[in-house]
């Protein structure tokens, strides 16, 4: 029988941290401190399910700095990327039951999605960006980003930048339209609705796609990136800079509102942007990936969960990100960039899940039966993991190596 978790209290700039770990992901917990005292966070929390029981249960720090606002037990606040593991997975749920057929065409379920040469698009490809699609060459009009109806449209009519399957592009925005239109049109439910009743609300997960007025004042606003002055340029933000009609800089600037305010705003929390506007917690990332963790428990079977979390696209060059990329249907796997000097997300070796802008992180890792969640309000720089969730990740390895 495994030691329970004991209760935890440790002090940190700016308020407490408090929750309860197990003796032996102790180092964990400290790594979580740490990063309070040594790398600038401000509100945080951290959770850790290994075979359907909490090891690590922790939360802390401030929600909100200009108030004085404590982070506390029920916090939660925007996760941006997880959004589209949790969009995918309501994706995998129809394709179990055989609702949706993941290599038949997207124009089987979304017909207008033929238009502008898309008509051989396969389903799958929404979920592992090679559908050519990952951003929008006409500009948006401000708030088209909370305007579902508005978005698929234009994504129906838009011409991809490649042939569809033949390349690898983060589509760090439409993701959540494409993949989450087919979910609206095979389901009758809109995305928000259907991941509540089919998945957050059977797993008791305080996690939303499409925020509830009640839930506002539990949410922890984002505190946004600033980067130090004269830091050189990666690829991504030399193109985001200086080349306007670039994949790169029509992703991150063509965003229909949502950056660089609408994540703080209640119209942004409101509407359902399935690639970006999940709110939640790591009690709720934790929760969400622990059945993928021990085979797929009420929700998939286990060779749903396998063939699901297979690398389906890679690429030394992704169109959008300019780094290399590793994706499953729907999810990252592990992207060690660091022999190149690049961003990089580096997870256990059987571990599938998503990073977040500014570097939260929610995984299954089925090796050891265990899931992670990992959220805060002040967002990192880099394109995936930065110091602060990687040191986490790192130090959760290191606990399980000594056990």
């Amino acid at each position: 029988m495994r030691p329970a978790m004991q209760p935890f209290e440790a002090a940190v700039p700016g308020g407490t941290v408090r929750g309860g770990v197990a003796p032996r992901f102790a180092p964990l917990a400290a790594a979580f401190v740490a990063n309070f005292h040594e790398r600038d966070e401000v509100g945080a929390s951290l959770c850790v399910v290994q075979h359907g029981e909490r090891v690590v249960d922790l939360w802390g720090g401030l929600a909100d700095p200009d108030t004085g606002r404590p982070w506390e037990e029920d916090t939660v606040s925007i996760v941006f990327s997880n959004t589209k593991a949790a969009t995918a997975l309501c994706l995998h749920l129809l394709a179990e039951r055989g609702r949706v057929d993941l290599d038949a065409p997207v124009a089987a379920y979304w017909p207008a999605y033929a238009q502008a040469g898309k008509g051989g698009t396969a389903v799958r490809m929404l979920l592992d960006h090679t559908a050519g699609v990952p951003a929008l060459r006409a500009p948006l009009p401000d708030g088209a980003a909370f305007d579902w109806e508005h978005m698929a449209g234009r994504l129906a009519a838009e011409a991809p930048f490649w042939e569809p399957g033949t390349r690898t592009g983060y589509h760090g925005l439409t993701f959540g339209w494409l993949v989450g239109e087919v979910v609206r049109r095979v389901s009758g439910r809109s995305l928000g609705r259907f991941f509540a009743e089919e998945i957050a609300g059977p797993l008791g997960l305080d996690y939303w796609i499409g925020l509830p007025e009640a839930e506002e004042p539990r949410v922890a606003p984002i505190i946004p990136y600033r980067p130090a002055k004269g830091l050189p340029a990666n690829r991504f933000e030399a193109a985001v800079a200086a080349e306007p009609d670039s994949v790169s800089a029509l992703y991150f600037l063509n965003t229909g509102g949502w950056r660089p305010k609408g994540f703080n705003s209640r119209t942004g929390r409101a509407a359902e942007i399935g690639a970006a506007n999940g709110v939640a917690n790591a009690r709720a990332l934790a929760g969400f990936y622990a059945p993928l963790a021990t085979g797929g428990g009420p929700l998939l079977r286990m060779d749903t969960v396998r063939a699901m979390a297979e690398i389906s696209s890679a690429t030394h060059d992704d169109a959008t990100l300019r780094i290399p990329t590793r994706f499953a249907a729907g999810f990252m796997r592990s992207m060690d960039n660091r022999c190149r000097g690049l961003d990089s997300a580096v997870l256990p070796p059987g571990a599938f899940g998503h990073v977040g802008a500014g570097g939260s992180l929610g995984f299954a890792d089925p090796g050891d039966g265990l899931s992670f969640g990992y959220t805060m309000n002040r967002m990192g720089g880099g394109l995936l993991l930065n110091e602060r969730g990687q040191t986490l990740v790192d130090a959760l390895g290191r606990c399980l190596v000594a056990a």
